[in-house]
């Protein structure tokens, strides 16, 4: 039988990151990971399990080849590092899960070995003495949570020599002692500058040589930060906003510049996409696009929280429009306005007496 390789991407930080940040946000941004992770599987990787913070793939009775298995690994650093960048600069979030995303790191534990199964609820799962010995690998004394391990069995496997040394790789030997045993392996730090990050598109900020149409203002008795959570987080908009028959959007991904949402109101969909403006600095800022507005071509509305010292809050929503033909200018002046105007007053007491009646 020939032998196995065992894979496993393990996200640093994670503990840490959980107990000190919101809870909700934590728990999508580390999802989106992992989920970048899976899809940066190029060697047709099994995945066994997902373990909270990390993955648990293998390649049964094969063995990547050495070229392989360092793309392999350089794909999934490349991944998750590109991802990190764009959450952090496409941030519209103020709270702890979000600002501190981007220092989570990765590490990745590479081993071989022949494989046993077991079965649980008909899912056949490896099982055995390898991986025991990779999942233990995971717990070594390499002094960073930003690496590359591979295993002396995998790199003898390999013909990995533990001088490997290249723009991204610069391995080094290493062991540790597991159950009066010793483990020798390689590893390698990653410098995530040495990486070639993905591009991704950053929307900028907007700018507007004229008043807003219509502008809607109210003070609420809580943080700033707390009447942002209820506005960017679409979960929530039942709870103030009326009118909406559904609210179409990706449950497992943190509100930012970019996201995107549909609002279907009377079987019609309006989509809608996150945008922001320049604003002063100290307040919060979130933004809403949509160009299928019944009554406008384009359609822009921003929430501006201003916090204060207080620990109480004041928003300022302001709505802009631009419509191209005759009729909507028309449509626009006649009852656009005062539409605009009477349902953003109605949402926004929703939206205070609802956070009244949490606090």
């Amino acid at each position: 039988m020939s032998k196995s390789l065992l894979f496993i991407p393990d996200i640093s930080g994670y503990t840490k990151f959980i107990q000190t940040t919101e809870i909700e946000h934590s728990q999508h941004v580390i999802s989106e990971l992992l989920e970048v992770l899976v899809n940066a599987n190029t060697q047709d990787l099994k995945l066994a399990e997902i373990e909270g913070d990390a993955l648990f793939f293998y390649k049964e009775n094969e063995v990547p080849s050495q070229e392989n298995l360092l793309a392999q690994i350089e794909s999934m650093f490349t991944a998750f590092y590109s991802h990190l960048k764009m959450l952090e600069k496409n941030r519209v979030c103020p709270c702890n899960a979000c600002a501190t995303a981007p220092n989570l790191q990765l590490k990745i534990i590479a081993h071989s070995g022949h494989l046993q199964h077991i079965e649980v609820q008909g899912t056949r799962k490896p099982f055995g003495e390898q991986v025991i010995e990779a999942h233990r690998l995971l717990k070594n004394s390499v002094d960073s949570d930003n690496y590359a391990l591979i295993s002396r069995k995998l790199a003898l496997d390999i013909m990995l020599s533990p001088y490997y040394s290249s723009k991204m790789f610069r391995f080094r030997q290493g062991s540790d002692i597991y159950d009066e045993n010793e483990v020798e392996y390689i590893y390698s730090v990653i410098d995530p500058n040495e990486l070639k990050l993905r591009s991704f598109v950053q929307p900028k900020l907007l700018r507007f040589d004229i008043p807003p149409k219509v502008v809607v203002q109210q003070d609420f008795p809580v943080p700033a930060e707390e009447v942002m959570e209820n506005i960017t987080n679409y979960a929530l908009r039942h709870n103030w906003q009326q009118g909406v028959d559904k609210l179409e959007y990706n449950e497992h991904e943190v509100t930012r510049l970019g996201s995107e949402h549909t609002c279907v109101i009377n079987g019609k969909h309006l989509d809608f996409i996150t945008i922001s403006k320049e604003t002063n600095p100290g307040n919060l800022i979130y933004g809403e696009l949509t160009h299928n507005h019944p009554l406008f071509d384009d359609f822009y509305q921003f929430y501006i929280f201003s916090p204060k010292s207080d620990g109480t809050s004041h928003l300022k929503v302001e709505f802009y429009w631009e419509s191209k033909s005759l009729l909507k200018k028309i449509l626009g002046f006649l009852i656009g306005k005062k539409a605009v105007q009477k349902s953003a007053s109605g949402a926004i007491d929703n939206l205070l007496q609802f956070i009244k009646t949490q606090n």
